[in-house]
């Protein structure tokens, strides 16, 4: 009628050692003051490092793709004007306005 609790538990220990096996280590280090946020909420640290570096490449990879769509357009259209810079960043001033005018945003 099932698998005892404790066989069970050491079962599942052994697969996650397994998985984890395949994997490179790497060894990481973290200011005190988050080392013991860590321990004290006992975060999974390895999972959340690898969100956060899967995160930042994403961040970088669509950083890298901003650029070259940038050197595309100005390779197509040329180099804004100042009076064409001017005009975007008082575009972006009034959005910004706008936001801070409403309160939640």
């Amino acid at each position: 009628a099932g698998i005892p609790a404790g066989e069970a538990g050491a079962r599942a220990a052994a697969y996650f050692r397994r998985i984890v096996r395949h994997m490179p280590r790497m060894q990481v280090y973290l200011p005190e003051r988050l080392y013991r946020a860590v321990k004290e909420r006992a975060l999974p640290a390895s999972e959340l490092l690898q969100e956060a570096v899967q995160r930042e490449l994403r961040r970088q990879q669509l950083m890298e793709a901003t650029d070259q769509y940038l050197a595309d357009l100005v390779g197509e259209v040329g180099e804004p004007t100042a009076e064409e810079i001017a005009w975007a960043e008082a575009v972006v001033c009034g959005i910004q306005d706008r936001a801070d005018a409403q309160p939640g945003i």
